[in-house]
């Protein structure tokens, strides 16, 4: 078994597909299109399956924002330097929607380099240091 993708919802769907690509380095993979169910799909990662995992993001036509609920947690993303990619979210997600929620750090106890982002809709997304 692998993982192949998580979906999330958001509310809008081109400015999400902007902070993705334009804030975190993704690459838009594929979308679909079903207007008769009324919702939109865009495929996005760092390369495509079966190598790597991908986020599916979920535009249901007409809803413009989601309440998150409590179950969810984070995406993870490693990195090769989280002060300089959180640099450059900070340069760049202030016109999309996306924040510096926990400034970079080590793991308490540890000595792993982490910090948290929010993107537009609010999801969370932890990066971690990784050479």
């Amino acid at each position: 078994m692998r993982l192949l993708h998580t979906m999330l919802r958001v509310g809008d769907l081109p400015r999400s597909i902007d902070f993705y690509t334009q804030v975190l380095g993704m690459t838009l993979l594929r979308t679909t299109e079903r207007p008769a169910q009324k919702y939109s799909l865009a495929f996005l990662g760092y390369g495509s399956n079966p190598e790597h995992a991908e986020i599916e993001l979920t535009y249901n036509h007409g809803v413009d924002r989601y309440e998150l609920g409590t179950a969810y947690g984070h995406l993870a993303i490693g990195v090769p330097d989280v002060a300089a990619t959180c640099a450059a979210v900070r340069a760049k997600a202030q016109a999309l929607g996306g924040a510096i929620t926990r400034e970079p750090g080590p793991v308490q106890g540890g000595s792993t380099v982490i910090a948290f982002i929010t993107d537009p809709d609010g999801y969370k997304i932890e990066l971690i240091e990784r050479a």
